[in-house]
């Protein structure tokens, strides 16, 4: 039964405003016009093979990554949505080069818009859960076109990130620097209500999430951390542990803010030129701030990740996020020397004849 009493995300949002008196809406009408995007972009996952969204296109995109059709599509979305009312002086997506064009002659405003419009879209064919992931940040010139210089700001400065999750159900995951709030889309009513009013993430788990098919390229200190894990009772840390992995940051990041957990997409060998796999701008700051604004921790995997001053639009990085202990850790096992190997230790993938045994 529909409750009547309900919160709409428009109705937090002037709760979360009555807090700043200084505030002139420019703030809420930007955040909504994401979530009018978000709701329109649900609506073309949803539809699929029916609106005929699926596959790839010929194109790349910055990243020399295919494009898939969505991918454009979400992007137009984002674009459409936000470019008109005047609270951006500039926005990038992960889908363009350089800083996207706001419409000529049109008023500039205090914000600046950093998104991801469809991540996890290598899955949409086999419908699983995707989302899109955004970050606000203050213009260093309001009322000026934002030049690229202008979004190279550590996450410490953003002053909201959400994403949208397109699942079973779908929610917009929003902080503005208040803790973190989850919204659920009623597609018969077309808003967004509070249905997770404060989400925190618990300081201990047994679950983790990495790529393993990466194994042979990680560096010692994931290679301990993934070790002492899958040892599980008989091991050092003395528990049983799961391994999860759904190759979607949005989905990885909403179960771990739902039941706990690790996620870890280090930097690696495969790649010496890239420092990592995911963009600083795109997904982990935002991801960052809304895993600190629930208890957790986010981390290059060394350090705080928010603290990273961007040095390109598009830079990569290592990220570790989750539950706050397992983070800690895990930047512990990178400041403390690497163990030596022994022949008869009980932690399978460093044994002598293991799978990992380097010849």
């Amino acid at each position: 039964m529909f409750d009547i009493e309900r919160t709409t995300l428009t109705e937090y949002l002037i709760a979360q405003r009555r807090s700043h008196p200084g505030a002139t809406g420019e703030f809420n009408a930007l955040i909504l016009q994401v979530a009018q995007a978000c709701k329109a972009i649900s609506r073309a996952v949803a539809q699929g093979a029916l609106a005929g969204v699926l596959g790839s296109l010929d194109t790349e995109n910055v990243q020399g990554e295919t494009q898939k059709t969505l991918d454009v599509l979400a992007d137009r979305i984002f674009l459409r949505a936000t470019h008109w009312g005047g609270e951006l002086a500039g926005m990038v997506s992960e889908e363009n080069d350089a800083p996207i064009a706001l419409p000529p002659g049109g008023t500039r405003g205090k914000y600046l818009l950093v998104f991801d419009p469809l991540d996890g879209s290598s899955n949409i064919d086999v419908n699983v859960s995707v989302g899109s992931i955004f970050s606000i940040l203050r213009a260093p010139t309001p009322g000026e076109d934002a030049r690229a210089v202008d979004f190279l700001q550590p996450g410490t400065r953003q002053v909201a990130a959400g994403y949208a999750i397109y699942g079973p159900s779908t929610m917009l995951v929003l902080t503005v620097g208040d803790g973190v709030a989850g919204f659920t889309f009623d597609p018969a009513l077309g808003d967004f209500f509070l249905t997770h009013p404060a989400l925190r993430i618990p300081e201990t788990t047994r679950e983790f999430a990495i790529n393993a098919s990466n194994t042979r390229f990680w560096e010692p200190p994931v290679r301990r951390y993934v070790d002492e894990c899958l040892a599980g009772r008989s091991g050092p840390r003395d528990a049983d542990f799961n391994m999860r992995w759904i190759a979607s940051l949005v989905a990885e990041t909403h179960r771990i803010l739902m039941r706990g957990g690790v996620f870890l997409y280090p930097r690696d060998r495969k790649d010496p030129a890239k420092p990592g796999r995911l963009r600083l701008l795109y997904e982990c700051n935002p991801i960052g701030m809304i895993v600190e604004q629930a208890g957790g921790r986010a981390s290059t995997g060394e350090r705080r990740v928010l603290d990273v001053v961007p040095e390109s639009l598009h830079q990569r990085i290592g990220f570790v996020f989750g539950s706050r202990d397992e983070v800690e850790r895990i930047e512990r096992y990178h400041a403390e020397p690497v163990p030596p190997r022994d022949e008869d230790s009980d932690l399978p993938l460093f044994h002598a004849r293991s799978l990992f045994r380097q010849h």
